[in-house]
């Protein structure tokens, strides 16, 4: 991943409205959520919430699957995963990491 590419991702996910639409999403799993539902949950106008997600969708965190008349909204798993190795990299690199700090990264990316 390139540094513009994560500065975009993470300053997308920097207003909180489009943070917690992003975590709906990544709470929604594989499925994801019709963009009715999200708009139920969030409580925020259609128009507001086209305009976050559309963020989101450019920034490469959410995609978007059209089933018929239904716009299921999803977070980008892949995505996110390469925005977090990307932060987590160079944990360290410098300096040795403090026993939790190699905890939280070791448990971070243990595979599934």
């Amino acid at each position: 991943m390139k540094l513009e590419q994560a500065a975009s991702q993470l300053e997308s996910l920097g207003n909180p409205t489009r943070l917690q639409l992003y975590r709906v999403l990544v709470r929604a799993g594989d499925e994801g959520l019709p963009v009715g539902s999200i708009q139920e949950k969030l409580e925020i106008p259609s128009s507001t919430l086209s305009h976050h997600l559309k963020r989101l969708v450019d920034t490469g965190l959410v995609t978007q699957e059209r089933q018929a008349t239904t716009l299921i909204c999803r977070a980008n798993y892949p995505g996110m995963n390469a925005l977090i190795g990307y932060l987590a990299d160079e944990c360290c690199a410098d300096a040795k990491c403090a026993p939790s700090a190699s905890k939280v990264i070791a448990w971070f990316f243990l595979p599934e």
